[in-house]
């Protein structure tokens, strides 16, 4: 799969191990969920880094304590219209101040690269041909004006005041 970051494809230093799998003693490593909350005495004292996949819809309460632990969070997207994880991203980002690598996974398409950044997301794996193909033509989509708060400048403020949330 290609890894799309800051605008160009990038080599993946990363490597995701499956459930059950021996973690390498050094490394980048992205671990499921589960196997984390089962082995993460093993990591005790370990500076290696470290990522975690994350499927949609699992509180973040639930590994919240660990994040600071954590180099990359990986969250999933398993179809184009589940998005879960685009509040996930948002409240890593925002309530729990996760500052390491955000990564979208599994169904990324062109058209959502954008509202993916700006809810938090840095990198992006991407699985789907055409939106491989016109990434590599083109380049993301670059809008350069919102309405919506978000991670990115808004429209002016004197623009649409009608739409405009009190300060």
């Amino acid at each position: 799969m290609a890894l799309w970051k800051n605008g160009a494809f990038v080599d993946d230093a990363w490597r995701e191990i499956a459930e059950g799998e021996d973690p390498p003693p050094a490394g980048h490593v992205i671990l499921p969920l589960d196997w984390w909350e089962q082995e993460r005495d093993a990591f005790e004292g370990s500076n290696a880094p470290l990522g975690l996949r994350v499927a949609p819809g699992v509180p973040i309460e639930r590994f919240a304590r660990d994040i600071n632990r954590f180099a990359l969070i990986e969250l999933v997207f398993p179809k184009f219209g589940d998005g879960r994880a685009f509040s996930m991203a948002r409240l890593l980002r925002e309530r729990h101040g996760f500052r390491g690598e955000l990564r979208a996974t599994g169904d990324v398409l062109i058209d959502q690269i954008q509202m993916m950044a700006r809810c938090g997301f840095d990198t992006f794996q991407i699985s789907d041909a055409t939106t491989e193909r016109l990434l590599r033509e083109r380049g993301a989509p670059a809008y350069k004006r919102f309405y919506q708060p978000g991670a990115t400048p808004e429209a002016p403020v004197d623009s649409r005041p009608w739409a405009r949330r009190p300060g």
